[in-house]
This record gives C-alpha cells, structure tokens and sequence, in this order.
C-alpha cells in the first residue's frame, strides 16, 4: 500500500525517500540565461540605437530600438530558467507519492529538467545573429536551419533515454520474473 501522508514516506532503513535537488537537474537552462545575460552585456555598448532584427532577401527590413531587443531576448530566457526550475520542482514533489524502489526518476530527471533548454539555444543562437549582423555585418545561417538541427539533436537525446529505460524496465521485468 503506498502511504498518502508525506511523513509516513520511508525507505525501509529509515530514511526519507524524497529526491533530493541537484543543480545538475537545471544546469542548461540556468548556464544558457546566464549566458545570454552577458552576451546582452558584451554587445550592448556597440549596437546602434535601431537594431535589425527581421531580414528578406539578407537585408533587414524591419528595426527595432535597442532595450527593447535586448528586453525581448532575456525575457524569455528568464521564463524558461524558472520554468525548468518549477518542472523539476513538482517532479520531485509528486515523487514522494510514487513507489521509490526501482524508479527511474533519479536518472531521467537530469534530463527533464534540461530539456528546456533547447528553446534557449535558439534563443541564444538568435540573439547572436542579431548582434553579429548589427554590430560586424555577419549574417549566420539561417535560423530555421538551425532550429532544426536543435531539434534533431534534442530528438537523438531522448531517443536515447527512451531506449536506456526501455531496456532497464525489460530488465526489472525479467528480473521479478525470475524471482
């Protein structure tokens, strides 16, 4: 019988079952604003007032000022960050309700927790180009082009995991039929 009261959580030698926090959980998402902090500090100094955001053909045709820019860069960087703290927060909240022995959780956390991350490469890759192009007049690829290599790399990483605890139920299962 699972326990409904938290308190009454206990591994069988006494101890709480809970996960406990690893920064490891949210170590993409929090390196990737951080990051994108000090890229917006590094090239702020050098960006003109209008900046280029939007392009045809490789040559901007729509403008946007500065702060408002740099405001619609790190914004969303700070929502994903708090966003990939809150996941892994309730992961491990609900965790105390689940059955502890043989749980995948503790390794497929990291993961969970990361996976946020992949909008924020993006984000950051678009940030780059946007003040590459406006203050050395470098135009990287193309951004969709690159959004689909994130995405592909992110489909690679999870293919992964699913296939590690595929394995790991098959042999759980073959394990408790054995015994």
């Amino acid at each position: 019988m699972v326990p409904i009261n938290p308190a009454e959580i206990e591994k069988q030698d006494g101890s709480e079952s809970k996960i406990r926090f690893r920064w490891t959980y949210i170590v993409l998402p929090v390196t990737l604003f951080l990051l994108s902090l000090i890229l917006a500090a590094c090239f702020f100094p050098f960006l003109a007032d209008e900046i280029a955001y939007h392009f045809q053909n490789d040559i901007p045709d729509r403008w946007l000022s500065r702060g408002a820019l740099i405001g619609w860069m790190i914004i969303p960087q700070v929502f994903f960050t708090i966003l990939s703290i809150v996941v892994v927060r309730i992961i491990m909240l609900t965790s105390r309700y689940l059955p502890q022995r043989n749980s995948p959780l503790p390794s497929l956390l990291p993961m969970m927790g990361n996976m946020i991350a992949l909008p924020q490469i993006v984000l950051i890759f678009a940030m780059l180009d946007f003040f590459l192009y406006n203050t050395q007049q470098i135009k990287l690829i193309p951004l969709w082009i690159f959004t689909l290599i994130v995405l592909a790399g992110g489909i690679f990483v999870l293919g992964v995991f699913f296939i590690q605890a595929i394995r790991r139920s098959r042999r759980l299962k073959a394990k408790i039929s054995q015994e």
